[in-house]
């Protein structure tokens, strides 16, 4: 069973935080923001109970500022999904180098896109006209979080590492 200490909580408020506020400030750009790539360094150095809380509560908040909608529970599932997988992937954490763990978030643009085209098919809309037509913005989010990953990763890496070794408890 997963111990949430006042740290632990603290640290996964303070990403989520970070994640919308990023998002909110880069919304004029297309499908260029720092929210994938935050769930993921959560669930890889935290594991997927983090990353999913970072990703629900990410979702929620950003969303309260810029619209919701009904696209609001496919893009938490997304994000969910994607932090889990991060979480697992974190149990081998010192065989993931930051660029493979890029690999992994220029991946998820692509998977998030999916997701989210499904959801049109869901709602009775033609799935490969809206997914073919999303694939340039699908690109940019891939590359974002490329880029995202390896400039955050070693600068929220302290955070985790403390966290790790002051806080967690087996």
């Amino acid at each position: 069973m997963m111990r949430m200490n006042t740290y632990k909580l603290t640290l996964i408020a303070m990403l989520a935080a970070l994640a919308v506020a990023g998002r909110f400030m880069l919304a004029g750009l297309p499908n260029i923001q720092p929210v994938t790539a935050i769930i993921i360094l959560t669930g890889f150095w935290m594991g997927p109970l983090a990353a999913v809380c970072v990703a629900a509560l990410t979702t929620f908040l950003s969303n309260v500022l810029l619209g919701m909608g009904p696209w609001v529970v496919w893009q938490g599932t997304a994000w969910i999904l994607i932090g889990a997988g991060a979480g697992l992937l974190g149990h081998y954490r010192a065989h993931v180098p930051f660029w493979g763990l890029s690999i992994y978030g220029a991946m998820s643009g692509f998977f998030f896109g999916l997701v989210l085209s499904l959801t049109m098919r869901a709602a009775g809309q033609p799935f490969w006209g809206y997914y073919l037509a999303g694939l340039p913005f699908d690109g940019y989010h891939a590359l974002s979080n490329a880029g995202f990953i390896l400039v955050l990763a070693p600068l929220v890496q302290r955070l985790f590492f403390r966290y790790q070794n002051q806080y967690l408890t087996i």
